[in-house]
């Protein structure tokens, strides 16, 4: 394990150590400083801190996007931990509570603060988005009004999830699912399982999802689809017309979660006339799509960027059995220690042993 440099440590300091990226496939355990929470933070002993796809995104090519590492960057950004010490301000939580932290801390100023859509704040500090450090470590702080107090029945394992799901409910948001919705789901990674679940919850009577790997969609149907496709044919008209075949109607709304220029082209020929396709996943900067057949056809075309204000009904639909926690476990096929942090990041790049969802336990 390397040290790296920080101040000598007083008696009342703790050994903290971290996963820290600094730079393409150079992931190290290193010795890192137990921050002081200031005004308005907490200090967390972190507990579950789940791998996403940009983690491992950043691990392998140092970016994403406009978004460089150029110095050391503490990884992880679906978390949940403890509250051990709190800063001056800070009245809602009390040492001891758990919570689940919603990573993304904006502003709050902006005319896209103020307006709710705090997601797109140009100057929002993102949890292990450079250059703002995440949570794969022992201690860190965070600001308190974006940790949300867990209920007795929600682990922590659950509450990191709170993460990935907060996308789904945004996205279905987004794609205006509700009673009765017939739901195209492409993808049945972990954010394609999380629109699921949310589409489900949400009222949606029929929800179909594609991949290319069986097991995940053996997933998937545990997890409530009610037809999944193979797909085995980059001839996106063919595919669409399977999937209207196999669902018996053209679905409402459809969810993009590979970001795949073919499976784009899907999801635009299954959906409906008058219907939406929400671009969840994300790929290529640029994509060749059929535009004419959306726009004759009026199916609309949306973003989503991450989530705003969908961590309190991501909780809710958790806590209150919507999203029942045995579902969740199905997501979950990994858990490693923090110390074994680059064997974890392995299995998620490499999906080896069928890996969906791989959970690092810091404390």
């Amino acid at each position: 394990m390397e040290r790296v440099q920080k101040k000598s440590r007083t008696s009342d300091e703790v050994e903290n150590i971290a996963a820290v990226l600094y730079g393409v496939d150079d992931l190290r355990m290193v010795e890192w400083e137990t921050p002081t929470p200031k005004a308005g933070e907490v200090l967390l002993r972190m507990q579950s801190v789940g791998i996403c796809g940009s983690d491992v995104h950043f691990w392998e090519w140092g970016k994403i996007g406009d978004f460089v590492v150029t110095a050391p960057m503490v990884m992880g950004h679906e978390a949940s931990g403890c509250v051990v010490a709190i800063g001056d301000e800070v009245k809602h939580l009390k040492v001891g509570d758990r919570v689940a932290i919603e990573p993304g801390v904006p502003c709050r100023r902006c005319d896209l603060c103020k307006c709710g859509r705090y997601n797109l704040c140009p100057d929002v500090k993102f949890g292990a988005c450079p250059p703002t450090h995440g949570y794969l470590t022992h201690y860190c702080c965070h600001d308190a009004d974006f940790c949300f107090k867990l209920p007795s029945n929600v682990s922590y394992d659950h509450a990191a999830l709170l993460e990935p799901l907060s996308v789904g409910v945004h996205a279905c948001s987004r794609a205006g699912v509700s009673l009765g919705s017939r739901v195209l789901i492409c993808g049945a990674g972990p954010i394609g399982l999380v629109c699921l679940l949310t589409a489900k919850a949400s009222g949606a009577s029929h929800v179909i999802i594609t991949d290319i790997m069986e097991q995940r969609l053996e997933v998937a149907k545990a997890m409530g689809a009610d037809q999944v496709i193979k797909v085995d044919t980059k001839d996106s008209q063919k595919l669409a017309s399977q999937i209207k075949d196999t669902l018996g109607v053209a679905p409402d709304m459809t969810m993009e979660c590979t970001g795949v220029e073919s499976s784009i082209a899907t999801a635009i020929f299954a959906t409906r006339s008058g219907g939406v396709v929400v671009l969840v996943g994300l790929g290529a900067p640029m994509a060749t799509v059929p535009i004419v057949n959306a726009s004759v056809r009026e199916v609309d075309i949306r973003g989503v960027f991450r989530y705003a204000n969908c961590y309190p009904v991501a909780l809710e639909m958790i806590s209150s059995g919507n999203v029942a926690a045995e579902k969740l476990d199905h997501m979950i096929t990994h858990h490693y220690e923090l110390s074994n942090a680059l064997q974890a990041f392995e299995t998620a790049k490499t999906g080896r042993g069928g890996a969906i969802k791989v959970m690092i336990h810091c404390d």
